[in-house]
Order: structure tokens, then sequence, then C-alpha cells
């Protein structure tokens, strides 16, 4: 098999200002646009009131010959919020509609999560993420009238928006402290913090105490640890012996490493957006947009990843992807006047689920069967007193282990869908 096409960062150019680059952002974006929008059925887009998707609803206004354009948002309602991070796309959403005048469609999120999660690991074929349940939820609300939607999935890694970005270049500064003082300083740092607790420093706490855990890691370690749920040494910890010993020579990351290792070259910013391009965007985003999408039968374009899109964001410096603490500085300067600046300057919110508040609630007694101590011992891929750790720590609110049981619960699901 020969790779017929790669991204490369080796014609960055310097010489041309923010004002020229601004214009190609933003005529580009225009341009892939218009290409996706071609269609002999149905067309729509995803509204989640971030840049990328109001963004791109934006363009499609400018081909649309006066037809409001078909939008999708879903919300979550207050009370489920009070556990989780994520905040409430509804209130920006319908602030970019106010502006753009679509044909608005908003679904509250309250699905019976205890019945649709044994469907998304039937349709994914693996534990889904949280971000499965909306994004199937609004595929298959979409599919009532729609057969083709425009998403903005690719925008965080092809300019630069993803938290963990901006960490690296944070955690950059403790770099000429010695590992030796660094990491022992770190991880006392990580232990004092709670991670889990309810109210509005729980995004700030779980966030600093991930942080800290990572910033006492080398470059490449510090960027894997930022993106995953489990760390080698927890993993290591929950397994029972036979796959301690199955899995104790492995090492989950080697792909990553070699993608870091063509790129070793290139800007610092550019290796993660490499490396994010060849694994968390294939492997995680796209993956579970195809398969939920597809589930409910709905074909999903995203703009953002085309060809031209990724060669000419490959071109721009990457001062001008991350200024200072801004991500997707040029993209959000080039949106200015097309946009709302209080919708292109907002928080970034992810795409996903109020998992916290579920797993409190009607997952709780789920857990209760599927991750007892009974059923990990008859699995035997787990060691029942670790995983009844993670558990307590996490309804304790000692440790925000929530995402890390939710994997646990979608994997015991997956078992007894593909392997019982």
């Amino acid at each position: 098999m020969n790779q017929w096409w790669d991204v490369s960062f080796d014609q960055i150019q310097e010489g041309k200002d923010e004002k020229w680059w601004r214009e190609q952002v933003l005529e580009t974006l225009d341009r892939v646009v218009r290409m996706e929008m071609v269609s002999d059925v149905p067309l729509g887009s995803f509204l989640s009131g971030g840049i990328d998707s109001s963004g791109i609803v934006a363009m499609m206004e400018r081909h649309s010959a006066g037809r409001p354009i078909s939008t999708y948002t879903v919300g979550i309602e207050q009370e489920d919020l009070r556990y989780d991070i994520i905040p409430d796309d509804v209130r920006w959403a319908r602030r970019v509609n106010e502006q753009l005048q679509t044909d608005y469609h908003e679904i509250m999120l309250q699905p019976s999560v205890v019945d649709l999660l044994p469907k998304l690991v039937y349709h994914m074929e693996e534990p889904p993420i949280d971000m499965a349940i909306p994004s199937y939820l609004i595929s298959r609300a979409a599919r009532e009238t729609l057969t083709v939607m425009l998403s903005g999935m690719g925008g965080d890694e092809v300019f630069a928006g993803y938290p963990r970005q901006m960490a690296m270049k944070i955690a950059s500064a403790f770099d000429p402290v010695p590992g030796m003082l660094r990491r022992p300083l770190m991880k006392t740092v990580a232990r004092a913090l709670p991670g889990g607790l309810p109210g509005k420093f729980t995004a700030p706490l779980r966030n600093a105490k991930k942080f800290a855990r990572s910033a006492a890691l080398d470059f490449e370690d510090r960027y894997l640890g930022y993106g995953t749920y489990f760390t080698n040494d927890a993993k290591h910890r929950m397994y029972s012996d036979e796959w301690r010993s199955l899995t104790q020579e492995l090492d989950p990351y080697v792909r990553h490493r070699a993608y870091f290792n063509r790129v070793s070259n290139a800007d610092p910013l550019n290796q993660l957006l490499y490396v994010d391009l060849k694994t968390f965007l294939p492997c995680l985003n796209l993956m579970t947009t195809d398969k939920t999408s597809m589930a409910a039968n709905l074909e999903v374009r995203v703009p953002f990843l085309n060809r031209e899109m990724i060669e000419m964001a490959a071109r721009i410096p990457p001062r001008l992807k991350l200024r200072g603490l801004k991500r997707k500085y040029i993209l959000k300067r080039a949106l200015e006047g097309v946009l709302p600046s209080d919708v292109i300057w907002r928080k970034k919110a992810g795409f996903g689920a109020p998992i916290r508040s579920w797993l409190r609630g009607p997952l709780r007694p789920l857990i209760g069967d599927l991750l007892s101590e009974e059923t990990v011992r008859r699995r035997g891929i787990f060691k029942p007193k670790e995983v009844k750790r993670v558990l307590d720590a996490n309804f304790s609110g000692r440790e925000d282990n929530n995402l890390q049981v939710f994997q646990l619960l979608g994997l015991e699901i997956w078992h007894r869908t593909f392997i019982d």
C-alpha cells in the first residue's frame, strides 16, 4: 500500500502579514464550503454556536440563493450541567441564528441513555465516547428532513483549537526546571488538587490536575498524557496479572511516536497538529461521526478537512494559529465581520454529553450491575479492587474519573454484545 498524499509543513510563508492571511483563510473557507454544498438531495449543517460550525453556516448562506440553511443544534438541560464541565451550546447557536436567520432546529439532550448505550455500542462496534450520544441523536433528528449535513469537524486539528495545545505551550515554561525537580513537584500538585467536586470550579480543577500530571513529562509523553483517559501506570495497576503480563511490553503509542518522528524538524505546534491529524482525528472524532451518522442513514461532510484547506493552513505561520493564549487566532480574525464578536471569541465548548450527571442518575444502576466486583472478576481483565477504587474515588469527588467509568461501562457492554 502506497501513501499518495500527506500534509507537509515545509512551505510555511513567513513573509505575509496577518491581513493577507485573514483574506486567504476566508477565501479558502468560502471556496471549500461551496464545493461541499454540491448535492442533488436536501442539505443542511450542524450548528453548535462555536467558531467552526458557525463559520461554515455563514459561508453556506452566501451560496444558498436566498433560501434559509437548515441547521441543527443539540442542547443540555440545566440540571444535567451541575457536575459537568461542558457549557451549553444552545444560547450561542441561537445567537448565530439571530444573525443568519437559518431554518433552526433545537434538540434538548434527554435520551433514554440506558437503552441508547447498547445501541451505540452495536453501531460503533467498540466502546463509545461521550460525543457519540449527541452525534447519533442529532443525526437521527436531521435525517427526518435532510440527507447530507456539513460539520465543523477538523477545525481544531487544522487551526489549533484544543486546550491541550495551549497547555503544551504553557507547560514548556517548566522545561528549564530539571526533571528530577519538576516531576515530584508536579505529582505533588496533582495529588493535592480535588478532581471531581460539583460546581463552577469543576472544569478548572480537573484541567489543572491533568495539566500537573502531564507537565512533569517530556514533550511527546506530555502531549500523549493530555489525550488519554488512562495513563499506562493506571492501566497496569488495574490489569489482572494475566493481562499485565500480556501488555507490559506493548507501547500503545508506537504509531504516535512514529508520526512525531516524521515531523521532528517542524515547529512544536505543527508536530502536535500532525499527530492529531493522523491519530485523534481519524481514529476517534471522524470514526465516531461516521458511524453515528451512518447509523441514522445520514451523510456528513467536513469542509475544514478539504485538501485545499489543509494545505493552505499548513503554510500559515504557527504563531498565527496559537497567538498568546488565543487558539485558532487567524480563523477567528478572518471571521470578524462575518459572525458576532462574542460568538467568535467565546470560550470553547466540547461536543459531548453530560456523562458526569448521567453516571450519578440513570446510569448508576447499570454501573452497580456491569461493574460490580463479581462481574469484573468473572470478566478477568481488571482487578475488582482497582475498579472499585476508581469508582469510589469518582463518586466521592476525590477524582474526576467519570470518563474512565464510562469507558469501563462501554467495554463491558461491548464484551456482552460481540464476545459473549
